[in-house]
């Protein structure tokens, strides 16, 4: 017996002494994962980043894992309940460690391998985990892993209270898809605020903590069912719930409403991606408290911007409901045989040039993009070629002209799928430019109601290039007021030869556009490019006393517990463009193009009446199609058209800049018209002419010519760079037998 009792102490010892020599060398080298009191203190979450719009809306988040840390005082009760009740129902009685537990977990999961004997690990331990990770290197890993949160709990214990651990637990915890934390997956699984979750949806997130994808409530419904319904039992077993409540939410089908919201998937998301880059710009010269750089993705800023949430969403909605019936045009159009033919041989060129000719009938699984909703498909590479050529694309632009604010930035039809923003997108300008060509002639001391030629020219020295009027109409003049209001192409083309390149060029300059003009007699009609940014900036020069400035979008910079970091107190120092003078008839002058001209569908079609002034563009065969609008609270610009030239509308009816452009602007101001609030915040009267102007505009459109102008035009001496002598003979001589002919002018 004597002998049996010294073997068995002997096993016992040997036992003893191998455990703890595995315990000695797992916790060999493990020194660098005990956290120290202050380390402890001061840990913080990677946590998202906020963009928040002007009226407090969120538009978004910039996130390295996607978090938003909340206090305890969000959490509601029976969140906590559920948490405990099924996690560590002696949360509030042991000091980090569950002895019992751990020793179950060390003898049947480690040594043993036996995983059927349950985790062990209190809340306060798997906090441990989650805040530091764990090691896959090393002896016995597992078992350096729960040493080390063992330790680490009981000094989590003596540092941070109950209700902090379980705050910083809720605000820890992985619940899959990248969502970490509890408010993120509020949002990302009921898109609601913690503190407004029901009792069955926190067991369901709560039921998620054991296996986050096995118990996802989107990929694995059933699962996420009946583990929920496992979490209330737990809580009517330790009376957190009574058994009729528990037993009739257990009942209720599973409901989620998922929302994937998060960094860049709201109505501004193309605007989310200027922001970063001037945030990033602005916290160059910031450091946070601890000296290093603030970083958007784990410091959890909340970034105020001057975007307007209800003007973005009127935008984004004109879009859907414009651009989804004109894009059904343009399909039907290219369906047709003669549209068909010229699709293939466009996409027959893009092919080519892309060296993909060999691989035009491989089949490839895409998202495409439909007004109707996006879906993946598989298309042969032609195919797929075919139907991204003839998607219309469009972008929209809003600020606030006196300060350069952004109001509203729409950079596509679908940020998922055409990421490329076509805010930022150079394209030719057409009519759209002719308002700089305008200002350098009122700025060399021309005015409104000075007349130009509207006689027909053919330029030998440029091809026979000739100018044409957009309704083919020839002779007579036109008011330099009356020419702009109905964009004539003729008189524009006058007063370009009259007042030379480099007046237009230093206009062009002074206003910062990026394309460098070319001296060219078609560069009066329009055939610079620029993006709709610049076109914004430049025609908030008309209607703010003639500065450039802006556009910037962030007001100020904040911690998460309200801190200001930045904070923009004033605007960019205003840089004078133009005089005052110019500025103030440049808006009478496209006032009138609005109100009369080519924007007066802005009034009669879509009921915007309030003041605006305005210019419509529309380029060579309809390829592209601008319209720009402004008063003094606020510029708007948009364009639309195809992302190749070759493919476009073939009629004015669709694709002029009336047809197309304009109604994105109309239909975004028609909505802006029925919010009083919004209205009075950003539509503001135009200020009258000053005495010595108030008569400025105060001529005709058009008159014919007289006798006198006929003899004086014809023996002028005034040479201009693209015009002769002998020229001018034969556009008075052919003026004069149109007039004895009494060939019929068309007028607009």
């Amino acid at each position: 017996m004597h002998k049996n009792r010294n073997t068995i102490f002997r096993i016992i010892l040997a036992a003893f002494l191998l455990t703890l020599a595995v315990v000695v060398v797992a916790c060999a080298g493990m020194t660098d994962r005990i956290k120290s009191r202050n380390e402890l203190l001061n840990f913080k979450n990677a946590t998202a980043s906020s963009v928040m719009s002007e009226d407090g809306q969120l538009l978004g988040k910039y996130f390295y894992e996607n978090r938003t840390n909340i206090t305890f005082d969000q959490l509601p009760k029976h969140l906590v309940d559920a948490l405990i009740a099924t996690e560590d129902v002696r949360f509030y009685d042991h000091h980090g460690t569950d002895t019992r537990s751990f020793l179950r977990v060390l003898f049947k999961s480690i040594l043993m391998n036996d995983r059927s004997s349950g985790g062990g690990s209190t809340i306060t331990q798997q906090l441990a985990k989650n805040m530091f990770g764990r090691t896959t290197s090393g002896f016995l890993p597992m078992l350096s892993n729960k040493i080390s949160e063992l330790i680490m709990a009981r000094r989590i214990e003596k540092v941070y209270s109950k209700n902090d651990i379980l705050t910083l637990y809720l605000n820890t915890v992985a619940f899959g898809e990248n969502v970490f934390g509890i408010e993120a997956a509020s949002a990302r699984f009921f898109n609601k605020t913690t503190s407004n979750l029901a009792i069955e949806e926190s067991a369901v997130l709560v039921g998620m903590l054991k296996a986050n994808t096995y118990y996802n409530p989107r990929r694995n419904p059933e699962n996420a069912k009946a583990r929920r319904n496992v979490v209330l039992g737990q809580m009517k077993k330790y009376k957190f719930l009574d058994t009729e409540t528990a037993d009739s939410l257990s009942l209720l089908p599973m409901v989620i409403d998922y929302s994937r919201k998060t960094r860049s998937e709201g109505i501004a998301d193309y605007f989310l991606v200027q922001v970063r880059k001037e945030a990033e710009e602005v916290l160059k010269g910031y450091n946070s408290p601890d000296g290093s750089e603030w970083d958007l993705e784990r410091d959890g800023l909340v970034i105020a911007t001057t975007l307007n949430y209800s003007l973005q969403d009127y935008a984004v909605r004109s879009f859907s409901e414009h651009l989804s019936i004109m894009q059904r045009r343009l399909e039907a159009q290219y369906k047709s045989s003669s549209g068909k033919r010229a699709l293939e041989q466009v996409a027959s060129r893009e092919l080519a040039r892309l060296g993909l000719e060999q691989r035009a009938s491989e089949m490839r699984v895409s998202e495409i993009f439909d007004w109707n909703g996006t879906y993946s498909d598989s298309l042969s590479v032609a195919d797929s070629l075919k139907r991204a050529l003839t998607l219309l694309h469009a972008g929209l632009l809003a600020m606030n002209p006196q300060s350069g604010g952004i109001k509203a930035w729409v950079g596509g039809i679908d940020f998922t799928t055409q990421p490329y923003d076509q805010v930022l997108a150079r394209r030719q300008l057409a009519s759209v430019f002719k308002p700089v060509l305008y200002a350098a002639a009122l700025e060399d001391g021309y005015e409104p109601c000075r007349y130009l030629d509207n006689d027909s020219i053919t330029l030998s020295g440029f091809d026979d290039w000739s100018p044409e009027n957009f309704d083919h109409s020839y002779g007579g003049k036109y008011s330099l007021s009356g020419a702009l209001a109905q964009s004539m192409n003729i008189p524009t083309f006058s007063l370009f030869l009259e007042i030379g390149f480099e007046k237009v060029n230093e206009m062009w300059r002074k206003m910062r556009f990026s394309f460098e003009l070319v001296n060219t007699p078609s560069l009066a009609l329009g055939t610079a490019e620029a993006n709709i940014r610049e076109v914004a900036i430049a025609y908030s020069s008309f209607v703010n006393g003639g500065y450039r400035l802006g556009p910037w979008c962030i007001s100020s910079i904040r911690t998460h517990a309200g801190e200001v970091i930045y904070s923009r107190e004033t605007t960019d120092e205003k840089v004078r463009i133009m005089t005052e003078r110019t500025s103030q008839l440049m808006s009478a002058m496209l006032q009138k193009a609005v109100r009369e001209g080519t924007g007066v569908s802005m009034s009669s079609v879509y009921g915007v009446d309030f003041p605006l002034a305005g210019k419509t563009g529309t380029s060579q065969d309809y390829s592209d199609a601008w319209f720009a609008a402004f008063n003094p609270g606020l510029v708007i610009v948009s364009r639309a058209g195809a992302s190749s030239g070759s493919i476009h509308f073939n009629s004015g009816s669709n694709g002029s800049g009336s047809a197309l452009a304009l109604p994105l602007v109309a239909l975004t101001l028609k909505k802006v018209k029925q919010n009083r609030s919004l209205r009075e915040s950003l539509i503001m009267p135009f200020p009258e002419l000053p005495p010595d102007l108030a008569g400025a505009l105060d001529c005709p459109d058009f008159k014919d010519d007289s006798l006198f102008d006929i003899i004086i035009d014809i023996f002028g001496k005034d040479e201009k760079e693209y015009d002769t002598p002998e020229r001018r003979v034969q556009r008075r001589v052919n003026s004069i037998l149109r007039k004895i002919l009494k060939k019929r002018r068309y007028e607009r």
